[in-house]
């Protein structure tokens, strides 16, 4: 088992407080504190956890050290204080663990004293491609769910696949289904190549999947109406096909908030793209630096974006990419187009918040929405270029890519739309003006 979460430490696991203290000759740690959410606790025999260990001092500030620890479940000391329930994933063998002075020998330390957190995210981006892959399976088996009862069910003389309304979700749920494919393959196949630092892709792929599988949860049980919401043993029970939707429903929410919940996704994709711009202009907004170095980092950083710049306004292309399929090449002609704007966007937004845009993290959402969709167009063609070179059928695979693109398109003019005008300040002070304790009419009327 995997213990990491702890009541103040979610998705800031640098906040933990189980803490690993040496013994006096340095052979082991002693372990106190507890742990929350540690998954295959109750029948776990060993657990990697995680704990603050000494700080160390680096160039003069105090460093905050985290360590990865082996620790056998029957050690003294550590007790499994209580199994959790959940939602859904009731199978889930997951608990709390308290530690009360559990020795560590100190070769139980995995890697190396303070590499801990290196150790935990690097388990993480694991989990983060395991994750869409498992949504991809579960969007499929809703998929045939509904395209099965949308020809059955008949409604007004038709079956309800034939009405625009059930159509355009069923579509969707088959667009997204082929790009989720495209985009755990693709990525998975570049993390088996070890083609590089692969986070931003991996929590692309994680974030952009579990969020559309809910979303295809959700329709799924809309197109099954009340059957949808009644569970597989009710319908069972009065001779019906036990169909689980929503079990589904259930189940899968829970992967927009484990192994980085989506708003973490969003700001470390943020963080990521930015990264590049802040280490050629950052040292302008740092106040700490002498004026005169802040001056040089001026002058580098406009000859570095006198020359970037004016190449975002040209016209992109995808390039010539040989035995690419024609109906194709407008899809990725198009992402290239939409990257550049995409740059001049992030761009604008830095010089109008300076050193403060990671602070609008509703306004970066939306760069990280392109950027995704952008991968998930760019993913989807790849993949359709591939099928078509199997022998698929080419109709068929243009028919759904092509859906998607479209559809991908129109989602990123609705995000662009967005950067420029929104309401994001205006909901701001709302909520704090609610947490005041102002609006008290909204909370009246409750019975």
């Amino acid at each position: 088992a995997f213990a990491l979460t702890e009541n103040n430490a979610g998705s800031d696991p640098a906040n933990m407080n189980l803490r690993a203290d040496p013994t006096e000759d340095g052979s082991a740690f002693i372990l106190n504190g507890e742990k929350l959410w540690c998954t295959n606790l109750m029948k776990a025999g060993l657990l990697v956890v995680m704990a603050k260990t000494p700080p160390k001092m680096v160039n003069g500030r105090e460093r905050k050290q985290i360590t990865a620890f082996i620790v056998e479940v029957d050690s003294p000391g550590l007790e499994i204080a209580y199994r959790c329930h959940f939602m859904g994933l009731r199978a889930l063998y997951n608990g709390i663990v308290t530690f009360k002075d559990v020795r560590v020998p100190r070769e139980n330390m995995i890697s190396k004293e303070g590499a801990g957190l290196k150790v935990a995210l690097t388990t993480l981006n694991t989990g983060r491609l395991t994750i869409p892959a498992a949504c991809v399976g579960l969007s499929k088996r809703l998929l045939e769910i509904c395209r099965k009862w949308a020809g059955e069910r008949v409604q007004w003389g038709v079956p309800i696949g034939q009405h625009y309304a059930i159509a355009g979700k069923i579509a969707e749920m088959a667009g997204s289904v082929f790009a989720m494919e495209a985009m755990t393959f693709l990525t998975s196949a570049l993390v088996d190549r070890k083609a590089g630092d692969l986070r931003i892709e991996t929590a692309m792929c994680k974030m952009w999947a579990t969020e559309t599988t809910w979303k295809i949860a959700d329709d799924a049980m809309q197109v099954r109406g009340g059957r949808g919401y009644e569970t597989a043993q009710s319908l069972a029970g009065r001779g019906e096909e036990p169909i689980a939707v929503e079990r589904f429903l259930r189940d899968c929410r829970i992967n927009m908030i484990f192994e980085g919940s989506s708003e973490i996704m969003r700001l470390f994709i943020a963080r990521e793209a930015l990264d590049p711009h802040l280490k050629v202009g950052g040292a302008i907004f740092n106040t700490q630096l002498p004026m005169s170095e802040r001056a040089k980092a001026v002058f580098t950083s406009g000859k570095f974006y006198a020359s970037w710049y004016p190449k975002q306004w040209l016209r992109g292309s995808a390039g010539e990419i040989e035995g690419l399929h024609d109906d194709l090449r407008p899809h990725l002609d198009y992402a290239a187009r939409a990257s550049k704007r995409l740059a001049r966007g992030l761009f604008h937004a830095m010089t109008r918040f300076g050193p403060k845009l990671d602070r609008e993290q509703l306004l970066l959402s939306r760069f990280v929405g392109i950027a995704t969709e952008l991968f998930a167009i760019s993913a989807t063609c790849s993949f359709a270029q591939h099928k078509i070179d199997r022998g698929e059928p080419v109709a068929e695979i243009l028919s759904v890519a092509t859906y998607f693109c479209r559809s991908a398109r129109m989602r990123i003019d609705h995000y662009f739309a967005g950067t420029t005008r929104n309401a994001d300040r205006s909901g701001y002070d709302l909520v704090q003006e609610l947490l005041a304790g102002k609006h008290e009419s909204l909370r009246q009327g409750i019975v």
